[in-house]
Order: C-alpha cells, then structure tokens, then sequence
C-alpha cells in the first residue's frame, strides 16, 4: 500500500505524521540516555559501597577468617558486577543513544528535503492552474463581447433608417470581435491541456513519487527504532553469562564458609603454648595444734614428726601469698619491651612468628638472587654486544646484590638458630609434663625431695611440690606475661644477687611481682635467656620482673649460698 496513490490529497497529514514520528524517535532516545544515567549512578555506588567496606591494609592485617575471606569475595564479585553494569551503559551510550541521536538528524534533512520538492511541485501545478483560468477567464469575456457586437450589427442592419456605413462598421465590429473569441478559445484550450497534463503529472508521478520517499523515510525511521529496541536488549542480554558468574563467584564465596576452619585459625592465633594451671596444694595449718593420745584419730603424723620445727610463719605467710597471685587472671596486661627474638611472646607464638620471619626473609633472598641472575646474564648479553651497553657498569649493582645476599643468609641464620632453641625448649617442657603426669597419677607414695618415693603420709607436709619456672613471652595478641601456676619448689632460694627497679612494675598477672621504681628486690634466679628474672622482696614475696625494668648486681658467691631473707 502506497503512500502515493491511497494519500496524494494528504500531503499536510503526512507532514504532520513525518513531524511526529521524528519527535517520538527523539522521545525514545531522551528515555535510553536517562536509562544509561541510571546505569552509570548504579556502578559508581556499587564500586563507591566496595571500596567503603574493602579498606586497604597492610600485609599483616589481612584476614585469615574464612567469613571474612568469603565477604572480601563476594566484594570482588560485586566490583565486577558494578564493571558490567558500566558495559551496559557505555553500550546503550554508543549503539543505541548515539546511533539515535544521528540517525534523527538525518531524518529531519531528509524530511525537509521531500517536503521541498512536494510544494515546489504544489505551487508549479497551482501556477498552471492560474494561466489556464485566465485564459478561460479572457474566452469569457471574448465571447461576450463577440455577442455584443453580432446583436449590434444584427440590429442595425435590419433597421432601414441606419446608413451602410453604419452597418458596415458594425460588421467589422462582429468580424473583429468573433476572431478574438476564437483566438481566445484556442488559448484557453491549449492552456486548459497543458494544466490537465500538468495535473495528471503531478498527481501520478510527482507527488506519489514523493510521498513514496517520505513513506521509505517513515519506515526506515520504523524499522531504525525496532533496531534499537534489539540493541537496548541486547546490551543487558550480552553482560548476563558474566553477571551469572560474579553471583556464582558469590554463592561460591558463601558455601566456603568454614566455621571449623575459623576456629582453628582462633586456636592458631591465640595459642599460648602454655600448660593449664595445675591443682592448688593442701595447705594444713593444724600442724602446730599439740594433739593427745585420744586424738590420735584426728592424725596419722606420729609425735616425733610432730616435735619437728614447724615451716617458717614468713615461709607460711609466703606460700598464702603465692598462691594467692596464682588465680587465673583476665585483668590487665603488662605491656613488655618488643625484642628481636621475640623472647618476649609465649613460646607457641613466638615459634610461628620466627617461622613466618624466616619465610619472609627467604622471599627476600630468593628476588636478590632472581636479580643477581638477571644481572648476570645482562653482563653477558653487554660483553658479547658492546653495543648495547657496557659491562663494567653493572658490576656495582651485582656486588650490593651479593651483599644483601650474604646480609640476608645471616639473617635467616639467627633466625633459624632462634627457632630451633625455642622448638628445643618446647620439646623438653613437653618431656617434663609428662613426667609429671606420671607422678600425679601414682597411686602410692610420696616423691620426696631426692626423686625417691616413700609410703610414709606424715612426709605429705614436707614433701616439695614440682613446679615449673614461667616461660617465655609469646606472640602479641596474647599475654606476654603468661606464666604456670607453681614455682619449681616451695624451699626458699638463696640470694645470688640484687636489684634496683628502673621503672615500676605492676604484676597484674600469676607469677609476677609487683614493683616500684627504684625498689630494691633480691635475685633468687638469673634470667634463662626468656627476658625475666625471678626475684623476693624483703617481705618474702616471690615472682618474675622483667630483666629490661631492673638493673642486677650478682654476688661474686652468691651463686649456691643458703642465704635466706
């Protein structure tokens, strides 16, 4: 069907419809360029909400939790979400908005073209039309005045008082008259002819021609928007096989939740190293109650173990008090100086940052030894090619690469050496708590204090319990001050030395002693190489103080003497 023939009187609707179907196409592309607006406003808040909730950190803060793992994923996952929602407004910006926008502008050319040309077309027929009317407008007029001047000559000459020359005047007249109305007609026929052929022509050639172009023009505009339509689909259908696996990557993310795995990484991390506390001992204070015969059912001690100088009340008062410091405190802790060899970390902890040190420092050695290699062959490629460089100009680069080199085996050396001292230590502790373990569980007897066993119950007061000296500091994240519960003996030490206190300590935990600045302590055992030294105040109380905090002065004899405060 044919805009040509079906419209050709419709020549201002379908200057309206052209007009209306531009303005609809603009319309259209008004709507994909506020669409990609949302796209665009939609990714930057999604990459804006990752980088708030995915702060940057060092090396050492990143997380180990499986949780957290999961989320920083699942971040990812939505960064690149927020990328494809980008790829579908850059999309829609360039292969539907821009191709729109163009394609209108020549629409609108086009249109004004056709529109041109159809009112040329109109004004030239319009143009014919008036010369043809004119001339009919003259063959009238001819024709009535050829009228005039027959009944005029008609008249005069059948009136017998009329003279011939009137008559032959008006004949004339006729004559005259009756040629211009023939003359007129011819006109008027060929202009009539001329406007029919015209007329026939532009409504059968000009006009449907041109109306053929306008309706081409509509129907590609029709088919442009059906495109675009394809297009604006096809933007959201090419990123969705990569949006399904961003949130495959997060359900991902969610199944590897690991509630066991994190605990365990709690377990690693916080791990002390250390034994439980062990059971407090019975402390009998009625063994300097005097008991009869009759009461011989009060205790099995017979009376000559009872005639026995009784403890010490200071040795009593002293034993309270240590176990007193003995409970299992959450309070505060003692901050203490970072060393090195991180002797001050429990021993656990201080194994695995040794451990993760060395890892570091092979790393280390490992890219200095990559670029000795490096370096090395480029020295080869110069000496074989001059050309390209000279040789002797990498040497100082190859010497402080070997010297890092020998810098870091040293490293990885005291380190290592480290390591193994604490792995030694823990090995032996292990051996010890087993051993002790054995005796807890003996069934009979009594370990006396040369290692010998006895079935004697009245030796139950004075036997000396075993206990172990406080370990090492430990990792960070723990208490550095951690320490097990009971001491190697209950005996008094000797004095080896003494001690004035640097700096204030307030021994919030088990097995510390509390102690002010410049207070004069005595040392009752050197410093094993774990950063604390046993001491006793003068009112008997006994604990650890860190070395760092005290200046020592050791007896020349001290070592082994029975003195007793």
């Amino acid at each position: 069907m044919s805009w040509g023939t079906e419209l050709w009187d419709q020549f201002e609707n379908l200057d309206k419809h052209t007009q209306w179907g531009i303005d609809f196409l603009e319309r259209y592309a008004k709507f994909v360029k506020e669409r990609l607006d949302i796209e665009q406003n939609y990714a930057k808040q999604l990459r804006n909400l990752v980088k708030k909730y995915c702060p940057k950190r060092s090396k050492d803060e990143e997380p180990r939790f499986t949780s957290c793992l999961s989320f920083y994923s699942i971040l990812n996952e939505l960064n690149d979400y927020a990328g494809q929602r980008e790829v579908v407004a850059e999309d829609m910006a360039h292969k539907v908005y821009g191709e729109l926008m163009r394609y209108s502008q020549d629409l609108k050319a086009e249109r004004k073209h056709h529109l041109q040309e159809g009112r040329k077309a109109q004004q030239y027929l319009d143009h014919c039309w008036k010369q043809m009317d004119n001339s009919k407008r003259k063959f009238e007029r001819e024709c009535k005045e050829a009228e005039k001047s027959q009944v005029t000559y008609e008249r005069l000459d059948n009136d017998i008082n009329a003279t011939k020359s009137e008559v032959e005047k008006a004949k004339a007249q006729f004559y005259l008259r009756t040629h211009m109305a023939d003359e007129s007609k011819n006109e008027y026929a060929a202009q009539l002819q001329n406007f029919n052929a015209e007329q026939w022509k532009h409504f059968n050639n000009s006009i449907p021609h041109i109306f053929k172009n306008l309706q081409d023009m509509d129907q590609r505009r029709t088919i442009k928007l059906g495109e675009t339509y394809r297009s604006f689909a096809e933007a959201e259908r090419r990123v969705i096989p990569i949006i399904s696996k961003c949130l495959e990557g997060m359900v991902s993310a969610a199944k590897a939740v690991d509630e066991r795995r994190d605990s365990s990484i709690v377990v690693e991390s916080f791990k002390s190293g250390f034994d439980p506390p062990g059971d407090f001992p019975f402390e009998d204070f009625s063994q300097n109650l005097s008991r009869t015969g009759s009461d011989g059912t009060i205790s099995n001690t017979p009376k000559g173990d009872r005639d026995g100088a009784p403890a010490p009340r200071s040795d009593q008062k002293h034993q309270m008090s240590r176990t007193k410091n003995k409970l299992w405190l959450f309070g505060k802790k003692p901050k203490a100086p970072s060393l090195e060899d991180f002797s001050h970390l429990p021993p656990e902890q201080r194994r695995k940052r040794l451990q993760q040190r060395i890892d570091e420092l092979n790393k280390e050695l490992q890219k200095e030894m990559d670029q000795r290699d490096a370096l090395n062959k480029m020295k080869d490629v110069y000496e074989k090619n001059p050309q390209m460089g000279d040789p002797s100009s990498l040497q100082p680069k190859i010497s402080e690469t070997i010297c890092n080199m020998e810098k870091l085996r040293s490293e990885i050396h005291k380190n290592e050496t480290w390591l193994s001292e604490v792995e030694g230590k823990q090995s032996s502790r292990g051996d010890r708590r087993h051993s002790a373990d054995n005796h807890h569980h003996t069934p009979q007897g009594r370990e006396s204090p040369e290692g010998s066993y006895t079935d004697d119950t009245s030796q139950e007061h004075h036997t000396p319990q075993h206990r172990s000296s406080p370990p090492k500091p430990g990792h960070p994240n723990l208490d550095p001050h951690e320490f097990d519960d009971e001491f190697d003996d209950d005996d008094p030490l000797p004095v080896i030395g003494h001690c004035k206190a640097l700096y204030s300590f307030d021994g919030q935990n088990e097995g510390t002693l509390v102690m002010a600045e410049n207070e004069v302590l005595y040392i009752i055992e050197e410093d094993k190489g774990d950063g604390w030294t046993r001491a006793r105040k003068q009112s008997g109380e006994e604990g650890y103080v860190p070395t760092s905090y005290v200046e020592i002065t050791m007896e020349k004899h001290g070592k082994g003497a029975v003195t007793y405060i």
